[in-house]
């Protein structure tokens, strides 16, 4: 499904549902938060954004803890819960996603290889969820991938 396309069913689902979506991306830069604001209506259901692309801006605007970024890894499962809770936290929604990941050309790792993205989704009285995915392409297809996979992840998660 086109980005687009997805962009618009998870509004039409967070609408239906009531519910506001916050955003905390790394990797994808804001393009989720553009994505979703680029949809009519936008403020009905969509909260806010965090661009948070260094450690500090997720420790000081996420809360995101600095033994998580030392233990884990700016890209790992644990930051990305991290900032996915830590974007309900910091927002008035009731829904959060996270995306942290490697989009590359450098960066990589034999254990977390360029294209390497770690997700999260957060709900007011949901447990978290998060995912691993190994992407694959130059840094703008890797991002669109990520982007992708993040809006389908936000439908799954509130359907």
């Amino acid at each position: 499904m086109e980005i687009e396309t997805l962009a618009r069913a998870v509004s039409q689902e967070l609408k239906r549902q009531g519910l506001m979506l916050a955003t905390a991306e790394s990797c994808t830069g804001g393009w989720v938060a553009q994505m979703m604001t680029s949809v009519a209506g936008s403020s009905e259901w969509f909260e806010r954004g965090f661009v948070a692309y260094t450690n500090l801006s997720k420790r000081e605007m996420l809360g995101v803890k600095t033994t998580i970024l030392s233990r884990y890894g700016a890209v790992s499962d644990q930051t990305a819960r991290a900032m996915a809770e830590g974007a309900l936290t910091h927002s008035h929604a009731q829904v959060a996603l996270a995306i942290t990941g490697i989009a590359g050309p450098s960066g990589g790792t034999p254990e977390k290889p360029v294209g390497t993205v770690c997700f999260a989704w957060a709900g007011k009285k949901r447990d978290t969820q998060s995912r691993k995915q190994v992407f694959s392409g130059d840094r703008e297809s890797v991002r669109r991938q990520a982007v992708t996979a993040a809006l389908q992840g936000v439908l799954d998660f509130i359907r």
